[in-house]
């Protein structure tokens, strides 16, 4: 599609921004008129209608020509289970048809049902067993492919598995995206998943409706999953999980129509699921928001000492509110706080530090009395903390829920985490800090950014505890071994931008994995407290950063695991790749 036809689309639903990006198009700039255009159309409802034409219908007719499938090492067979325990006749006989409508034909068929369901709706007579676990310990395939009655698989679902596994030998389990069809089976409301995290996971299970597991592995953990119809194909996925069977491998092709792409086992049931699950690891879990499963990891006894480094130069009408709130609300007990005075010279200002220094056993003032270094000025108060563990905190920072530390230390003393990050709420109460995308705009981006608190996110992702690249350091915590074990901050080129960033991904290429914290919870005044990095005195300075950090990343390439590759990189909304 041209300019123009797309115009014609967005005009009619959102006629502003498309005479926005006319007005870019008939001045000759026309890469900011295409992008303008694409951000307008993306999350209307003709997007998706679009992407299903120009993308995956290309795909499907390539796969269709493609010799590829004679030359493969192996043909993997697939044991289809419908659960049809309580379902309308003509939700089986839609399952099933969408079964014998597969491109790929290494398949057999098994439906669970209590009782026999005779019906000239049906297509196709296949094996009745009366339990999953049954079916799972009398499957023929090499991976079984769990189907709620009523969903239904796309024409080339096992032709993607199949593929998968030509390279993907040792997947414990496949799982791939999914869309919704309404009452009249239109599809709708694509759901483009992140690659495998386990953490969030846990907090909404995003592969049973999509997904094929080893049968060897599921046979293994069959007698001890639930047999409820709504809960055992996640009972039996965090069995396999458990178990450590072999990798999780997403594919990013649409897998599944569902009937209701938000449905899932009702939560008390998933949150006993999942308190089963990591009880082993010391875990326990609890109903989250929006339908969510909110596990908390244990705290040691007795809990370690946490430095909060705090920087600040004047602005006390950001610092002060800073410091009251951490002095009043923080539960946690066992912390201190650093103010870093770098060069502060208002009276008002200096009297107030004179005061908090009073408190010394929980309270130290730090000079830096030096040129302004972001990365300098943390790594200065790294070195002289006493804390086991380290936050960088902005001075803009307010606390809002008072076990925000306690969260996030529950993450923090994990062997395998690194870098833990809070969710940051600008003062109106939407989003600011959600975790951070690598990529989006080439370079990083905050995904959910001017959301209302409340609002779910995609998918409810703004409220799921998860593994992220990155999190910002105006709420960082981490271990201080491995803050230096990486060299903490980029002081030499990374001194105001990007240095969070970057001392997120150094930890994640040590081994360690960060952390998103949704349950704690802060005011973030954005960068109040310094020149903006567009600015006239220091765009040049933020471009040198920039480009240090592009350079050192890839950034402009970087694949990042929570960005579906069917979502456009230069959103921070998570809208179609259009």
């Amino acid at each position: 599609m041209n300019f123009w036809q797309i115009f014609i689309r967005v005009f009619w639903w959102r006629p502003l921004p498309a005479l926005g990006a006319l007005w870019w198009q008939l001045t000759r700039r026309r890469v900011r008129a295409r992008n303008r255009l694409r951000a307008a159309g993306a999350s209307l409802p003709f997007a998706y209608k679009f992407w299903m034409r120009n993308v995956e219908q290309p795909q499907q007719l390539s796969a269709h020509s493609s010799s590829a499938p004679r030359s493969w090492e192996s043909r993997p067979e697939f044991t289809v289970i419908v659960d049809a325990r309580d379902c309308p006749v003509e939700d089986l006989a839609s399952s099933i048809q969408s079964v014998e409508q597969q491109a790929y034909e290494g398949w057999d068929l098994v439906v669970v049902s209590s009782e026999p369901t005779e019906s000239a709706l049906l297509p196709a007579s296949p094996r009745r067993l009366s339990s999953p676990a049954l079916a799972i310990l009398e499957s023929k395939g090499a991976y079984i492919v769990p189907l709620k009655a009523g969903d239904q698989l796309s024409t080339w679902a096992l032709f993607h598995f199949a593929e998968a596994l030509q390279s993907q030998h040792d997947a414990a389990i496949l799982y791939g995206d999914e869309d919704e069809l309404d009452e009249k089976g239109v599809r709708r409301r694509p759901w483009f998943k992140p690659q495998w995290n386990e953490e969030l996971f846990l907090a909404r299970d995003y592969l049973s409706r999509a997904c094929a597991v080893r049968s060897a592995s599921a046979r293994a953990a069959a007698t001890e999953i639930q047999a409820g119809q709504d809960t055992w194909t996640l009972g039996l996925l965090l069995h396999v999980i458990a178990r450590d069977d072999g990798p999780v491998v997403h594919l990013p092709s649409i897998i599944a129509h569902v009937r209701d792409v938000d449905s899932q086992a009702p939560q008390a049931a998933r949150v006993e699921a999942v308190a089963k699950s990591v009880l082993a690891r010391g875990g326990t879990a609890a109903p989250g928001p929006h339908g969510s499963v909110r596990v908390s990891w244990p705290l040691p006894d007795p809990s370690p000492l946490v430095s909060l480094l705090v920087p600040t130069r004047d602005k006390l009408e950001l610092l002060r509110p800073c410091v009251e709130s951490l002095l009043e609300k923080t539960t946690y007990e066992n912390f201190e706080l650093l103010v870093v005075d770098n060069g502060s010279v208002e009276p008002e200002t200096l009297r107030y530090l004179h005061d908090l220094g009073r408190n010394e056993k929980v309270i130290r003032i730090l000079p830096y009395p030096h040129a302004y270094n972001y990365s300098a000025i943390n790594n200065h108060a790294a070195r002289d903390a006493r804390g086991a563990f380290l936050c960088l905190l902005n001075n803009d920072t307010e606390v809002v829920s008072g076990d925000w530390l306690a969260e996030m230390m529950r993450h923090a003393v994990r062997p395998q985490v690194g870098a833990v990050g809070a969710k940051l709420l600008y003062a109106d109460g939407s989003i600011q800090h959600a975790g951070v995308i690598v990529g989006i705009g080439d370079a990083a981006g905050h995904p959910h950014r001017n959301l209302p608190a409340d609002d779910p996110g995609y998918f409810g992702h703004a409220h799921l505890t998860q593994f992220v690249s990155a999190v910002t350091g105006a709420c960082l915590l981490v271990d201080k071994r491995k803050f230096l074990a990486v060299g903490g901050l980029d002081e030499e080129h990374l001194p105001i931008a990007y240095n969070d960033i970057d001392l997120c991904l150094k930890l994640e290429r040590a081994g360690w994995r960060n952390v998103y914290v949704p349950h704690a919870v802060l005011i973030h005044h954005e960068s109040k407290s310094r020149a903006k990095d567009h600015a006239p005195a220091r765009i040049n300075a933020y471009r040198r950063e920039l480009e240090a950090f592009q350079q050192r990343w890839g950034t402009k390439s970087f694949n990042d695991p929570l960005l579906n590759p069917n979502l456009d990189r230069s959103s921070e909304t998570f809208l179609i790749r259009f």
